[in-house]
């Protein structure tokens, strides 16, 4: 008889790493509030305004312009996250799952990828989280750049906003050569 595999819980960490201003100016600026579509939101929902990283096999790991990053949980700078998301459970073992990140980090996640509003942290997490549960992160995180930029002061502010590179300090580079560097 085969024995079942281990599960392991998948969390989504995300960071407001504008403490709140964007949420507050959103509605001058935008024309109406970043504060959520999603009512039962525990935190901020954040796109343009945060950063999302994965939480699984004991680390977290997320995306920047140096490209994909691990810590222990809450292990940067930006501190604990604002909220958690649970998205569920996975059967991926801990070794499937580097391999698969190293492939990410040598493909679509190189750092030069980076672009804050269409292939960021979030992008990484929604793609992380849908390989470890066949689940999407929720799309009030993911839809905001789209929306931010569908405003006329998004469009004024995007050749600004596309030249941020943003890396949150304190994750080691993600190396596969000896798990994590």
């Amino acid at each position: 008889m085969e024995e079942p595999l281990a599960l392991h819980p998948v969390k989504l960490y995300v960071y407001d790493l504008s403490k709140g201003m964007a949420r507050r100016l959103s509605p001058l600026m935008l024309g109406k509030s970043t504060a959520g579509t999603e009512p039962a939101c525990p935190g901020p929902p954040a796109a343009s305004e945060g950063h999302t990283s994965i939480i699984v096999h004991k680390d977290e790991f997320f995306y920047g312009s140096g490209g994909i990053s691990s810590c222990a949980p809450g292990g940067t700078l930006l501190g604990p996250p604002d909220s958690v998301v649970d998205l569920g459970n996975t059967e991926v073992t801990e070794e499937i799952f580097l391999e698969y990140l190293s492939s990410l980090g040598e493909s679509m996640f190189r750092g030069e990828s980076y672009n804050l509003f269409e292939h960021n942290c979030n992008t990484f997490s929604n793609e992380v989280a849908q390989f470890l549960t066949g689940r999407k992160i929720p799309s009030y995180i993911t839809d905001l750049p789209a929306e931010v930029l569908a405003t006329p002061f998004g469009q004024a502010l995007r050749p600004l906003l596309d030249s941020i590179q943003i890396q949150p300090p304190g994750g080691n580079t993600f190396s596969r050569h000896n798990g994590q560097s």
